[in-house]
């Protein structure tokens, strides 16, 4: 079962905001089986909306529109619909009542502006939109389905969830989709792939291998597809198997969490606690900790130490060691890290100082000089990496390497 995504408005193809609404259908329509062959993004033109559904039904079993139902005239979609399907125009009661409902709970005047939501092309099935104004138009139109819903991502979520795929799976008669994601740092997607070529190789058909690599980590996704879902499962456990014995130094994960995720779930596990001494990151690898809900029970807490000065006070840097070594050395980030450790009393701690750019290279030490320690209660090890000239990327690259030199530290002391 194929099915294609189409958003509207000018807002998502300007910028203005950003479609998040697709990556969450695609991820709920692929748990019932349903495979999302494509993404369109239209503006608020009926021109245009009617080009994209035109193409679409030639691609795909069932067409998901949102955006472009609000009460206003930039929001075209309903009309566009109803000279699409050739449907003229009719007042739905029930969404009217409904409308009418919300306004007097509000205590708000309803002018006609508003009754216009409960006009709906005439052969639709209306479905009711229990947490906004406009409603759901389901279409099943020579052998395709196409549904409308509002783009206001919170009334979206609950239509899909309580109504459009639970009919969705009654229609049809969909396969399991099964997808398995081993996650890998330290290692390039290329030698990856080099290390894991054999297995792969002898993959059946229906199973699919993805690389999926981010700045120093590649996601390793298997999926399957089939009537069976127990079998499915255990060929593909047999196979993540297979590719984590071959690659077992590298692997962060055996299911799709981000890398410092992967770290903390290992930590609370064991009941160890974490700090961080960050300069040129700013904050970058506590924040990545802290969007985690139950980071507390790991995280401490950390500083972000810029100057010499809060070096020295807050982390216990010593003096004759920064006029010496400089803030980009081996020299200061191990004493950033100990102190770390020392002062917020932690079982590990990550330290991080560097040029991040665009601006402060010398002689020696480029823009992307980087020096990273990790500091444990019996021991302390550290790195020098050198990044590019951009400084967005030498942070996020920053952070990735300290976790990953977190992550190795962690599996030779639990080992």
């Amino acid at each position: 079962m194929l099915a294609e995504i189409i958003t509207i408005g000018d807002e998502i193809l300007i910028g203005q905001i950003v479609d998040t609404n697709s990556a969450w259908m695609g991820r709920e329509l692929n748990k019932i089986g349903v495979s999302v062959k494509q993404i369109t993004s239209v503006s608020d033109d009926a021109t245009h909306i009617i080009q994209a559904l035109d193409e679409a039904k030639k691609r795909v079993d069932v067409i998901l529109i949102t955006g472009g139902l609000g009460p206003t005239k930039d929001d075209v979609t309903k009309l566009t619909l109803s000279k699409y399907f050739n449907m003229p125009l009719r007042r739905d009661e029930a969404t009217l009542a409904h409308v009418t409902a919300i306004f007097d709970r509000l205590n708000r005047p309803m002018i006609e502006m508003n009754r216009k939501q409960a006009d709906v092309p005439d052969g639709c099935t209306v479905i009711q939109n229990k947490n906004g104004t406009a409603p759901c138009m389901w279409f099943d139109v020579e052998g395709k389905i196409f549904v409308s819903m509002p783009g206001v991502p919170f009334e979206m979520m609950y239509l899909m969830e309580e109504e459009i795929l639970p009919r969705l799976k009654s229609a049809f008669d969909l396969p399991a989709i099964i997808h398995q994601t081993i996650l890998t740092t330290g290692l390039g997607e290329s030698f990856l792939a080099q290390q894991i070529e054999d297995i792969e190789d002898s993959l059946p058909a229906y199973i699919k291998l993805a690389y999926l690599p981010k700045l120093g980590q590649v996601r390793l996704r298997l999926s399957a597809m089939g009537k069976d879902e127990i079998a499915l499962k255990a060929e593909i456990n047999s196979y993540v198997q297979q590719i984590v014995d071959r690659v077992r130094p590298y692997v962060a994960a055996e299911e799709d969490v981000a890398l410092e995720k992967a770290i903390l779930d290992q930590m609370k596990a064991k009941n160890l606690t974490l700090s961080t001494a960050e300069s040129c990151t700013g904050g970058y690898i506590s924040h990545l900790i802290t969007q985690h809900a139950g980071s507390s029970a790991v995280f401490a807490g950390g500083a972000v130490a810029y100057s010499y000065d809060l070096k020295e006070s807050i982390l216990g840097v010593k003096h004759e060691t920064l006029t010496e070594f400089g803030a980009v050395s081996e020299q200061t980030v191990k004493e950033m890290a100990e102190g770390a450790i020392a002062h917020f009393k932690t079982d590990y701690a990550i330290a991080v100082s560097g040029i991040a750019g665009p601006d402060g290279g010398m002689p020696g030490k480029p823009v992307g000089t980087v020096w990273i320690a990790i500091a444990s209660q019996h021991q302390t090890v550290a790195k020098l990496f050198t990044f590019g000239e951009k400084r967005i990327q030498n942070i996020e690259r920053s952070a990735t390497a300290a976790l990953t030199m977190l992550l190795n530290l962690l599996k030779q002391d639990l080992n």
